[in-house]
């Protein structure tokens, strides 16, 4: 598990230290602005554990690619600027956002080396958002409420469903390179589970976004005339 190893020698200095030579320039700007979004949000910022977590993430998922063609990196960044913008808790829950998907995507990433690097409550955040997502892939519950009730069955830290909100709203706001039968599925999904559970959070606003982009999906012909 080398490729992590550069994220704990870069721990000090600022942003423009950390990203050298032949580094991406657009990764840095991503940085600055996450950072700042922060400091505006947050009532306390730790900038070395979020660009620790930032360089982590980096790393540990060089290489792969999103459906749109992307770097699949923009992903786990988008997530967390959601977390930092839309439902600000702490920089904990970031950093967590940023890491959500290392133990479900990156190969030998595993929840010792997460605790080693950041500790267990960012552990276990990562841990609980991937258990998560392996509970909805199984397909083993087939009905939405008994998904909905072990989902908060499941929660210690609301900061789990808080990752989680932030990546099913960015893969929803992005599901359009999707083929047609991955859109209907998530969707609906989205409608059944992830909205009735913003509710029950008190998040009227994610609720009213994944109603409305899930009805985008699993009624098309409705949307365009509504449009």
């Amino acid at each position: 598990m080398m490729f992590f190893g550069d994220a704990r020698k870069r721990r000090t200095g600022g942003v423009s230290s950390v990203f050298t030579g032949g580094s991406n320039s657009t990764h840095k700007e991503m940085l600055e602005a996450l950072l700042t979004v922060c400091k505006s949000n947050l009532r306390s910022v730790d900038t070395d554990l979020i660009t620790r977590a930032f360089l982590t993430a980096e790393e540990a998922h060089e290489g792969q690619v999103r459906a749109s063609g992307e770097e699949y990196f923009a992903h786990p960044v988008a997530v967390a600027m959601i977390v930092a913008q839309e439902i600000p808790v702490d920089d904990v829950t970031v950093a967590a956002a940023l890491l959500h998907d290392v133990i479900e995507d990156c190969e030998n990433f595993t929840y010792d080396a997460i605790q080693s690097l950041f500790g267990q409550n960012i552990a276990d955040i990562v841990d609980g958002a991937t258990k998560i997502s392996n509970i909805l892939q199984s397909r083993e519950v087939t009905k939405a409420e008994n998904y909905r009730k072990l989902l908060v069955s499941m929660l210690n830290d609301v900061r789990v469903i808080l990752v989680k909100f932030a990546d099913r709203l960015h893969n929803m706001r992005t599901l359009e390179y999707m083929n047609s039968e991955k859109q209907k599925r998530i969707a609906k999904e989205t409608l059944e589970i992830y909205a009735p559970l913003a509710h029950r959070f008190g998040l009227g606003r994610l609720k009213w976004e994944f109603e409305d982009q899930a009805f985008k999906y699993l009624h098309e012909e409705a949307f365009r005339k509504l449009k």
